[in-house]
């Protein structure tokens, strides 16, 4: 486990879900360069709400190598690139070895194996590149945990962790807030004593501090989701009336008046993600990125208008669109509106009731706030 901030991020991988899809040894395995790739299931009519929803059938890469050893730095996100079209596919060819104690696991130096059994691509980890593919039997290794390859780039959303959340309008309606300093000084640090108002007496005695930002508004409702509470620090109190007397226990931004106080956030942060794409349509856009940039590329963190109420769920896989694309007619000068175009793919990683927070993993096109997000289709490659 790693702390950033008070949070704690569980260092995990993806495979201590995805394993479960692919639990039968089969008896043997054989590699051939030359096998014939996996037919592609036929298109059927979709299945009743009720019923299970069909996978879609497995896109590998035409030049997905037959050995790939497994190197300090990667990520499963990065190796299943290598292998699938859409790599949120990975345990549809991922085979569990029951030889091996952990198989939830890979490490760098780990060799990853592509065959072909019954028409269908499996891919095999050993710890031998030189092991006869017919009789893969990893050897049981002692690796810190912390070794094991990540789904993501956890480091890439580290600095997520000190960005702006949503804060409702019922959560700002009694804050407290910052009131000024007990000494005269226009803003304040770290160990600096500040008076609070409004604050509950005999309540919580520690407070995360923000400063309210941009209104988040759904471009496609009207619905008002709250504002974006920018981290300032977070304060304990000394003295509970009013005003209360407080002690700034930690900074990220200096303290100004009018900073309001929110319940901290649970110090819990699972990093264990199961990437895979929704079974319903989604229909949201990106309304901010972190930064204020004006183009979104890759490993950047995104809000989006789509949260719990509308079924997102961490490890959701979604396509980014350009949207609002417009063209002029050349002979009747009018603006016409363009489809939507394919973009990239993103993976939300953190879920509010109202919004949710995505880690930008492919850019094919500029991405721009207001752009659409949606259920991956079969034909797009991430």
């Amino acid at each position: 486990m790693r702390k950033y901030n008070g949070w704690t991020i569980i260092h995990g991988t993806l495979l201590t879900v995805l394993l479960t899809a692919c639990a039968n040894r089969p008896a043997e395995h054989q590699a051939y360069a030359g096998d014939p790739p996996p037919q592609e299931a036929p298109t059927t009519a979709p299945e009743p709400v009720s019923e299970p929803a069909v996978p879609a059938p497995v896109r590998m890469r035409e030049d997905a190598p037959l050995h790939y050893v497994v190197k300090k730095g990667d990520t499963l996100w990065d190796i299943a690139n290598h292998f699938l079209k859409q790599p949120w596919q990975w345990p549809e060819i991922w085979y569990v070895n029951d030889h091996v104690r952990n198989p939830h696991l890979i490490f760098p130096g780990d060799v990853l194996t592509l065959m072909w059994r019954d028409g269908r691509p499996m891919l095999q980890a050993s710890d031998n590149l030189s092991a006869n593919t017919e009789y893969l039997s990893p050897r049981v290794r002692e690796v810190p945990l912390e070794q094991a390859i990540p789904t993501i780039p956890l480091e890439t959303i580290r600095d997520f962790l000190r960005t702006p959340r949503l804060v409702d309008a019922e959560e700002l309606r009694d804050a407290p807030y910052v009131l000024s300093f007990v000494d005269p000084h226009i803003v304040e640090g770290t160990g600096s004593l500040v008076y609070l108002q409004k604050l509950p007496n005999g309540g919580a005695s520690h407070w995360d501090t923000i400063r309210l930002g941009q209104k988040f508004v759904d471009p496609d409702t009207g619905e008002m989701l709250g504002w974006e509470g920018t981290p300032v620090g977070s304060v304990d109190v000394r003295e509970f009336g009013s005003p209360a007397t407080a002690i700034i226990s930690d900074s990220t931004r200096e303290t100004l008046p009018g900073d309001r106080l929110i319940k901290p956030l649970d110090d819990s942060f699972n990093a264990n993600f199961y990437p895979h794409a929704p079974d319903h349509a989604v229909g949201g856009r990106i309304l901010s990125v972190y930064d204020g940039v004006s183009q979104i590329g890759q490993y950047q963190v995104v809000t989006l208008n789509r949260g719990t109420r509308e079924g997102i769920e961490p490890g959701h896989v979604l396509s980014i669109l350009q949207a609002n694309r417009t063209a002029r007619d050349p002979y009747t000068n009018r603006l016409v509106t363009l489809p939507p175009l394919y973009a990239g793919t993103l993976m939300v990683f953190k879920v509010e009731k109202r919004v949710s927070y995505a880690l930008v993993l492919s850019a094919t096109r500029e991405i721009h706030v207001l752009d659409r997000v949606e259920k991956p289709k079969d034909g797009e490659q991430s």
